[in-house]
């Protein structure tokens, strides 16, 4: 295993911060995006050494990820280079070794000494063997035996009754309650890991990424303390953890990991609240009990997590995290599964799942938000159509009526409700959502979606730039500014794009580079988009290629069988629709962009001050019908003001 870093290494006149993940030369940062830095890193790492490219596969990508490895590796060598300011006939950083890898030639300098010990590349720091097991104090319940699911053995909880018993002992011995209503303005950031199975069950192996996604739930209610969503730690699943790697990737100043193992009807969980700066341990813990008691589990590292941390809560806040009402025991295991493969992206299983703990336990919250989310992303992703929109619709209110305040289901419903054209009934869940937590990074980021469909552009920017505050990763996780794009700040747009490769990112590096007349890097990006997947906004980019490359009618073609899929799903998305009528105009054919454009004003997408000025309608301007779609916006979006900023 190669040595560990130090957080800043430096050589020549360049500068690595592995913890913020940044390039430096001389003092100023140099853009690099993801796959170009993680390639450095490995590079840095076996400094002098050759890394093979099948190392560099699984480091960066994994084995079985890409079928178009080799050119992925060449563009991110490419870029690299780039960035350093070197080249491949005369090296004097990346050395190419050919047919085996890449060797970094450069001389290295280490800003401190490296932090190095026994937990190096594990994720766990070792307990002291005087650490007692915390015994569960709870009675066991009677096994309701197989479920018929495709695991083996199922997990059996507390009755609600129990738990909140639980709850109301263990919480008031750890929180500290304020009465205040100020919100701290730098929260504690943290960063709840899957846990490690470490025992041989490996049908068990859901727990890991489900408990942790449970605390992060429960947790996402204290202010004071902004959560990575459960996104941004599914990738880290059955890896080894390098703290300082994943502080820094993840941009957090504590990490909670720990490890579990299942023996029979006995499970063990272990658990470390670490400094990522330091490494030094914040608080730890053993966990021994039965599966009838798993839900008291996040109780009790949430209580450890907020007094380690010297947390003040809110009074709404401790009430919150006490009387949580548990789901029946087999339900509750449906629940789990459930979660797991939604992260995975398995969404027709995970709503096997879901449907089956909601069908065992009606009154269980969460399961209906998480329901909902499936059916959204089946319908989305799945082409499921609009028939799972209703679903979800359906199973967000169900949550809502169950538990009011449940923060997920108030953004999905919110998000579900902006994607379908009524994002005036989005507004109340979003601004109830950051009364509730005016930390919470996903609300202010859908408020600031809700606000760009709007036409509220400022308010948009104000409002996704503070996502971007509370949880920066917001930029590397598929999420796009489009705002900037909307205001006309076409370099700012580009410079807040996504840090990686995908369709989707593609797609808008070379939407931003069209607006600027940059047309041949535009062309060039659109046709990667569309190699990689080929879908509705790859399309749209393969058609805008085709007006650069004067392939008209291909281009026309394109954009036809794209609004076709969209009438024949029954579902759509009002800003792809108003792109798809942008590419029917820059390829002269009026009578479809006009159509295409009042489908999506229609619909929900109703940026008055955008679609006024927007240079890519400028041949549509005089246009009767044009202006009759116009004044529709216009007349939605003063509404829409004057409802919201009266």
């Amino acid at each position: 295993m190669p040595p560990t870093l130090p957080s800043l290494v430096r050589f020549d006149h360049f500068e690595v911060d592995l913890r913020a993940g940044e390039l430096r030369r001389d003092g100023s940062k140099v853009r690099l995006q993801e796959q170009p830095f993680l390639l450095l890193t490995a590079l840095l790492e076996s400094a002098g050494e050759v890394v093979t490219r099948e190392e560099l596969r699984q480091r960066l990508w994994s084995a079985d990820t890409f079928v178009d490895f080799d050119h992925r590796l060449a563009v991110a060598v490419s870029k690299l280079r780039d960035a350093l300011r070197d080249s491949a006939e005369k090296p004097r950083f990346i050395e190419t070794v050919g047919r085996r890898g890449y060797r970094f030639v450069g001389q290295l300098e280490f800003a401190e000494s490296p932090s190095l010990d026994s937990r190096a590349g594990t994720g766990e720091a070792p307990l002291p063997s005087s650490e007692p097991a915390m015994q569960a104090e709870v009675p066991r319940l009677a096994s309701l035996g197989p479920a018929g699911s495709r695991r083996s053995r199922l997990i059996l909880l507390s009755s609600a009754g129990l738990f909140i018993i639980l709850s109301a002992i263990a919480l008031p011995r750890f929180v500290r309650i304020r009465s205040g209503k100020n919100q701290p303005l730098a929260p504690r950031s943290l960063a709840i890991l899957p846990l490690h199975n470490s025992g041989q069950d490996s049908s068990s192996d859901f727990l890991g990424f489900s408990l942790a996604d449970v605390l992060i739930t429960k947790l996402a209610y204290v202010s004071s303390l902004t959560i990575r969503p459960s996104a941004a730690i599914e990738k880290y699943r059955g890896t080894a953890i390098d703290l300082q790697r994943v502080a820094a990737d993840l941009k957090v100043d504590t990490l909670l990991t720990g490890s579990f193992v299942r023996d029979g009807d006995n499970l063990r969980i272990t658990y470390q609240l670490i400094d990522a700066k330091t490494e030094k341990i914040l608080g730890q813990g053993v966990i021994d009990l039965k599966y009838d008691n798993l839900i008291a589990v996040q109780d009790r590292v949430a209580s450890e997590v907020i007094s380690q941390l010297q947390l003040n809560l809110l009074p709404a806040e401790a009430e919150r995290l006490r009387s949580e009402t548990s789901a029946s025991s087999l339900a509750y295991e449906y629940f789990l599964q459930g979660l797991d493969f939604h992260a995975q992206h398995k969404f027709p299983l995970a709503i096997q799942m879901l449907e089956k703990s909601t069908q065992i336990d009606p009154n269980y919250a969460p399961a209906w938000a998480y329901l909902g989310a499936s059916y959204t992303s089946d319908a989305a992703f799945e082409l499921a159509g609009r028939d799972q929109y209703g679903r979800a619709q359906a199973a967000y209110e169900r949550a809502l009526a169950l538990k009011p305040n449940l923060l997920d289901a108030q953004v999905f419903l919110a998000n579900l409700f902006v994607d379908t054209g009524r994002v005036e009934r989005a507004m109340p869940l979003l601004r109830d959502a950051l009364k509730t937590n005016g930390n919470y990074a996903a609300a202010h980021w859908e408020l600031g979606y809700a606000y760009r469909f709007a036409g509220m552009l400022e308010e948009s920017v104000a409002e996704c730039e503070r996502a971007r505050q509370l949880y920066p990763l917001v930029k590397g996780n598929g999420s796009v500014l489009n705002t900037y794009l909307y205001l006309g700040q076409y370099q700012k747009f580009l410079d807040s794009l996504p840090l990686d490769d995908s369709s989707f990112s593609t797609f808008y590096r070379g939407f931003g580079e069209f607006h600027l007349k940059r047309f041949d890097e535009a062309a060039t990006d659109f046709d990667r988009a569309y190699e990689l997947d080929p879908n509705l906004y790859a399309g749209i980019g393969k058609a805008l290629s085709d007006s650069i490359h004067q392939r008209r009618e291909e281009g026309l073609a394109l954009l036809r069988g794209l609004e076709g899929k969209i009438a024949e799903r029954g579902v759509g998305d009002p800003e792809g629709a108003y792109k798809i009528a942008q590419a029917y105009a820059v390829l002269g054919d009026r009578a479809s962009a006009l159509r295409v454009l009042g489908m999506s004003v229609e619909s929900g997408f109703f940026s008055y001050p955008y679609i006024a000025k927007d240079p890519l309608l400028s041949d549509l301007h005089g246009e009767p019908k044009f202006d009759q779609i116009l004044d529709l916006a216009r007349r939605r979006y003063e509404a829409f003001k004057s409802s919201f900023f009266g």
